[in-house]
């Protein structure tokens, strides 16, 4: 259009005049935003992509607890005097391993003494009641006493037989053995040394006395435990306690034996919650034959939980972007989105999903990361 002087512009109608300044000025186009997590994908790399359908599996969870070796309380004896006395000699150490029945300390006791000697007085006593008893029913029966003299006899007999034995008991619970009890009757033998002797098979794990020592019957002076089996206790927090059933499989991670682990069965789970701690304590038990687990050691217990139905995505359709998972939803026609999503750790090659995806979404399971390399390069190229 040719340039037309000031005052012929005045002339021009509204229409031309507009179109004559437009032709000058040119308005740039607003562009429409790009979308960053949208991805359109070739042919080529669609073909390369495997998208699957997700949808939920059985699940088990793993729960990790952290825990110790234990002793089994049922293999575990605890072990004193029977008798009030001194601890005149000791036979065994901490760490010994010691048989049922053997010797692990004596006692000199004054209240042993004491109980035999009223043991060979009611002994004495029966014998000579009873040798009466014997010349009374001759004389009864010669018509020499009456009947009455010979009930008498007879129950003076049968009171002394009753006082034997409660003294004979009493001996007994003092540990006095049945040999010595025999020379007790035979010869009046006293002895007022008392045997601490090992009530089970196992090993000396605690000692509670010294030489010269005054002990009571109440006082634990040995503690013997059979380690061939061992327990591996844990305590678990209130709000997980739902994961864990009695029967369920258990691992171990023992680190003092290195990479080698150990499974059992939970054999107790506990039905009451620890009110300092809010936690229940579970149980397992271990074979413990070859001697490697030593109470007290650290343990982690990792506990299988039931299978429950789970939305799961495997590991490989996983993407790492902006420090957060993602996957890519296949919406059709070659479009992909990336969307967020909440997994929880990875457990043989594939993922729970906690949030972010619903069962029957088509989600890219393979070719996942060649896909996000080309939505950020139509990313770069759109800026």
């Amino acid at each position: 259009m040719p340039k037309l002087p000031a005052f012929a512009l005045l002339a021009l109608p509204l229409p031309l005049l507009l179109a004559a300044c437009g032709s000058h000025a040119d308005k740039p186009v607003a562009k429409a935003p790009v979308d960053p997590t949208l991805v359109v994908g070739a042919p080529d790399l669609v073909k390369r992509l495997r998208i699957a359908t997700i949808a939920e599996v059985p699940v088990s969870e793993t729960l990790r607890v952290a825990g110790q070796i234990d002793f089994d309380e049922n293999r575990v004896a605890r072990i004193g005097s029977a008798v009030t006395g001194r601890v005149s000699a000791m036979h065994a150490n901490v760490g010994q391993s010691v048989r049922q029945g053997e010797v692990l300390a004596q006692i000199t006791s004054t209240d042993l003494t004491t109980q035999q000697l009223a043991y060979v007085r009611a002994k004495s006593t029966h014998d000579l009641d009873s040798r009466n008893l014997d010349r009374a029913r001759t004389l009864y029966a010669a018509d020499v006493i009456s009947a009455a003299e010979l009930q008498r006899r007879e129950t003076e007999y049968h009171v002394s037989a009753a006082e034997m034995r409660a003294a004979a008991d009493q001996l007994r619970l003092l540990g006095l053995s049945g040999s010595a009890m025999g020379s007790l009757g035979a010869r009046g033998a006293v002895h007022s040394a008392s045997q601490v002797t090992a009530t089970m098979s196992g090993v000396v794990v605690e000692r509670h006395l010294a030489q010269g020592q005054v002990v009571q019957p109440s006082d634990a002076l040995f503690v013997v435990a059979d380690l061939s089996k061992v327990w591996a206790i844990a305590k678990v927090p209130e709000q997980q306690v739902r994961f864990v059933r009695q029967g369920e499989t258990v691992t171990l991670e023992i680190p003092a034996l290195g990479d080698e682990k150990r499974t059992g069965k939970l054999v107790f789970v506990g039905q009451t919650v620890d009110p300092t701690t809010r936690t229940v304590l579970i149980r397992t038990e271990l074979d413990n034959a070859n001697g490697m687990l030593k109470p007290s050691m650290l343990a982690t217990m990792l506990v299988e939980s039931e299978p429950q139905p789970r939305l799961v995505v495997p590991s490989s359709a996983v993407v790492r972007e902006s420090n957060a998972d993602h996957v890519f939803v296949d919406e059709g026609q070659g479009r992909f989105r990336l969307r967020k999503v909440q997994l929880a750790e990875d457990r043989g090659g594939r993922r729970v999903v906690l949030s972010g995806l619903k069962p029957g979404e088509r989600v890219v399971v393979d070719g996942a990361f060649h896909l996000n390399t080309e939505r950020n390069r139509q990313a770069t190229e759109t800026q």
